[in-house]
């Protein structure tokens, strides 16, 4: 039976507030002036530096982004005579700028922070140097942006692979996730698991604000996995490499034995490998699943065991018609 087809949300925008409350620390941001331009929208997943809008340079001006100011902005603003100062910013002011940034923890003065206040935009500050803040402000916008889905299942890093245990109620899904983590995998996220495309490239995992780090376990409820195993045991995010759908043993009947084709599931446009593993009372699912983790790592390296018991075979087979 086919999965029913993914609900996939595609961000169009988001509000500078939004941006600067999750980014806020990461940042190194801080809000200079009013908070008058919270509501407004970014609209674009990229940053511009105006340097020619303030030159009075209009043509292609990307207004839809982000603004950022560094050192030549500011010098070039410095060099101008204070009217012609003001009158540059105040037309930079009259386009639908989303914000203004100032880098390296400078501060604009108080008539121009006042004469964005007053035009709806709120300026914020960053210590951060211009071009590491440009690099990554992108990346932050890029997974803002990205499509995202919410999914049924237990994201877990295995050994450096990220893996996505799926399956129906009753196939111990929890349970085998507990085993891995006393085997040293880590948590990203328990029951909802949220994936975002990052570039059309790769899928990227993360767990909702309200579940995160904790685990559902039936007869125990819900636990703390930070506290019981260590904050070692927990990751914010993981590519999503490899997905692990636990089935019962009884509806197994047509599951690969030899496994030499790789599976696929498309994720959003990305083709994630898929393994079907069947479930049983006594079967150490959690071993299982770290063994489907260390075997996709060896193809990954361009290992595949199928194929070399495939050689083998033939091999043995040739020498039998020959002797």
């Amino acid at each position: 039976m086919s999965a029913p087809p993914m609900k996939i949300k595609r961000t169009t925008s988001i509000t500078v507030g939004e941006f600067f409350h999750q980014n806020e620390k990461s940042l190194r941001m801080k809000l200079v002036g009013t908070d008058v331009g919270f509501s407004r929208k970014i609209l674009e997943p990229s940053v511009n530096r105006p340097g020619l809008a303030l030159s009075g340079f209009f043509s292609y001006f990307a207004y839809k982004r982000i603004q950022v100011i560094g050192n030549s902005e500011l010098s070039f603003l410095d060099s101008l005579d204070p009217k012609l100062r003001e009158a540059r910013f105040s037309q930079l002011c009259s386009w639908e700028i989303p914000c203004l940034i100032v880098a390296r923890s400078h501060r604009l003065s108080e008539n121009l922070v006042q004469l964005a206040n007053e035009a709806g935009i709120s300026i914020f500050q960053t210590s951060m140097l211009t071009m590491k803040f440009l690099n990554i402000a992108t990346i932050k916008l890029d997974t803002a942006f990205a499509p995202s889905t919410t999914v049924h299942g237990c994201l877990v890093d295995v050994q450096g692979i990220g893996v996505l245990i799926q399956g129906d109620s009753g196939t111990g899904k929890s349970e085998s996730v507990i085993g891995l983590l006393q085997r040293g995998a880590s948590l990203v996220a328990d029951d909802a698991v949220r994936l975002r495309n990052v570039e059309d490239r790769e899928i990227v995992g993360t767990a909702p604000d309200v579940t995160r780090d904790m685990i559902e376990i039936r007869g125990l409820g819900i636990l703390n996995v930070a506290a019981l195993f260590g904050v070692g045991r927990v990751r914010m995010s993981k590519r999503l490499d490899l997905i692990v759908r636990l089935v019962f043993l009884k509806d197994a009947e047509d599951l690969e034995r030899v496994g030499k084709e790789e599976e696929t599931v498309d994720v959003m446009g990305v083709a994630v490998s898929k393994v079907d593993l069947p479930v049983a009372p006594g079967r150490d699912v959690a071993g299982l699943i770290e063994l489907a983790a260390l075997n996709y790592k060896l193809r990954a390296f361009g290992y595949n065991s199928a194929v070399e018991f495939d050689q083998r075979l033939l091999k043995k087979m040739a020498q039998d018609q020959l002797g």
